[in-house]
């Protein structure tokens, strides 16, 4: 089994997409969470989101145009990272059929893009429970001019997969969305039974539950300001999604996987970020603070707000906004063929 260093054996220097300015002409929209501790549900390529999402069949169509906008962002902040993780994916294919692809919780379809891009010709299925976040999908599937080859399908994960048979996927595709499921063990005994054999998994997860964007010292309030807001934040995930921080290695070897490769990513963007950035940050912010304002001191929330709004100290004008991340990826295949 492979496994590579932080930013991958191809780095190259600091251009490299994993480490460096997000790449432009790729195409934005983007599925699986966003803006770790920002909301929950459908995974995430880039950030993530854990917690005050709309969730699966909730939420009014304003909740999900902003769930929708946040995802969205996520794609167009660490599009770099997205676009070498799914190339690497398809590195490893090497002369494996790629005809049929699955996203498994494809959000906005970032995902499900970047790998239609990278698998040239294949038709790729993207599954989410949210009609909402699959029309716009569908919509976006358009605009790019790959109605032919990209397919919506309404599924909850944790149920039944709708046709998709035996044997009928190539490549199966899951970031940032196992650890939101009630059961990956028997979501990964589903995708052994519809890839191929030797088909291949990829599966993303994060290493730290929340991108992180300040420095220790911001300038206003009391230091550590973020790590407090993530502290606040971590409270609530682990009872929401336990298999958060699951041993993903051990759980697709019990599945019945063999592993191919594992890569860590360590995703930093620093100044001079593209304008995106600013505004996923502030999101970020604004949802973060629909969940932890009744439980955050006075003078924290005072502070928070003013990083939310559109003022001179509003993340969307600060110099010193980063946004990083750590992730995961793992490839694996179904035994045979």
């Amino acid at each position: 089994m492979e496994t590579a260093p932080a930013g991958g054996p191809h780095r190259p220097g600091d251009q490299h997409p994993f480490d460096g300015t997000p790449a432009r002409g790729q195409d934005p929209g983007h599925g699986h969470g966003a803006g770790d501790g920002a909301g929950h549900g459908h995974g995430g390529d880039g950030g993530h989101g854990h917690g005050a999402g709309p969730g699966h069949g909730g939420g009014d169509a304003a909740e999900w145009a902003a769930w929708a906008e946040l995802l969205d962002l996520d794609g167009e902040v660490f599009r770099a990272y997205l676009a070498g993780l799914t190339a690497w994916v398809r590195e490893l294919a090497g002369d494996r059929p790629g005809g049929r692809i699955i996203d498994l919780g494809c959000g906005t379809g970032t995902g499900t893009f970047a790998l239609a891009r990278n698998f040239e010709g294949a038709e790729v299925i993207a599954l989410d429970a949210s009609a909402d976040l699959l029309g716009r999908l569908t919509a976006t599937a358009r605009d790019l001019g790959l109605a032919g080859r990209v397919r919506a399908l309404q599924a909850d994960l944790d149920g039944a997969w709708p046709g998709l048979g035996a044997g009928s996927v190539d490549v199966a595709w899951a970031s940032m969305s196992l650890h939101h499921l009630a059961d990956p063990d028997a979501a990964l005994a589903r995708v052994l039974a519809v890839l191929r054999p030797g088909g291949l998994l990829a599966v993303a997860e994060t290493d730290d539950p929340f991108v992180r964007f300040l420095p220790d010292d911001i300038g206003l309030g009391r230091r550590g300001l973020e790590e407090r807001l993530h502290a606040e934040l971590a409270a609530g995930t682990g009872a929401e999604m336990p298999e958060l921080r699951a041993d993903w290695d051990d759980r697709l070897k019990r599945a019945g996987f063999a592993l191919v490769a594992r890569r860590p990513f360590a995703l930093r963007l620093t100044p001079p970020l593209p304008a995106a950035a600013g505004r996923f940050a502030q999101l970020w912010m604004e949802r973060t603070r629909s969940r932890v304002a009744d439980r955050l001191a006075g003078d924290d929330l005072a502070v928070l707000d003013a990083l939310i709004g559109d003022g001179p100290d509003g993340v969307r004008h600060r110099d010193d906004l980063i946004v990083a991340a750590n992730r995961t990826a793992w490839v694996a295949q179904r035994p045979g063929g």
